[in-house]
């Protein structure tokens, strides 16, 4: 998922499905590349479960996958987590240090 949010132009993709549904041409409409290239970003994120597809007629309309963000925000979490008990250490010790 990370390796499928490196490249700016994915993440602009996404930002853009927050609002919502968009079919693949909207996607592109206001970035500067090729429909093509659209499409294979599009992919790119399907595939890591960022975005999902669906058809309506002969349009493939793109919307952020909840599932996906879910877990991505879950292991994000899991390193707040970590800092956040490792800043509480340090603060204690520092603390029982300079109140000895």
């Amino acid at each position: 998922m990370l390796i499928a949010l490196a490249d700016p132009t994915r993440r602009s993709i996404l930002e853009r499905l927050r609002a919502g549904e968009l079919a693949a041409g909207e996607v592109g409409r206001e970035l500067p590349i090729s429909q093509p290239a659209v499409s294979k970003h599009l992919r790119t994120l399907r595939e890591a479960g960022l975005v999902h597809e669906r058809r309506e007629g002969t349009r493939r309309i793109y919307a952020v996958d909840q599932a996906g963000l879910a877990e991505l925000r879950t292991w994000l979490e899991g390193f707040w987590g970590e800092a956040l008990s490792a800043f509480a250490e340090s603060a204690e010790t520092s603390y029982e240090r300079e109140h000895r």
